[in-house]
Parts: C-alpha cells; structure tokens; sequence
C-alpha cells in the first residue's frame, strides 16, 4: 500500500519534471530566426509564470495559523 509520503514523491516528482520539460520548450520560443515578440510579451509570460509559482509556494508555506485566534 502507498503511503502519502510515497505519493507526494512519485506526483510531485512527475509534475514538477513536467514542468521542468515544458519551461524548457518554452525557452525554444527565443529563437528570433523562428519568431517574433517584443519585450512586452516576455514580460507577460514572466510575469504570469512567476505569478504562478508564487501562489504555488505559498500553499506550501502556509501553516495551520490560518485557524488560529489573535493574540497581542
């Protein structure tokens, strides 16, 4: 039987090789031969991208705080 910790390994592993191949194809997009954009198409990308990651981290990050009661 797979633990969680055994499945948290084998998805997290997969997606984030997933990810890793797709950045990488997205770098093929820079070859101007090919291609045409402008400084602010890159800068959306990016922006989008990292937006993402952010928000990604921050669900791991996140501790059980969130339910706890205010103190001065």
């Amino acid at each position: 039987m797979e633990t969680k910790k055994d499945k948290f390994v084998r998805v997290a592993e997969s997606r984030t090789n997933k990810l890793i191949s797709m950045i990488r194809l997205l770098g093929n997009c820079s070859n101007k031969a090919v291609y045409e954009y402008t400084d602010k198409d890159i800068k959306k990308i990016f922006n989008a991208l990292e937006s993402e990651l952010k928000a990604a981290k921050s669900k791991f990050l996140e501790t059980s705080e969130t339910g706890a009661k205010f103190k001065l």
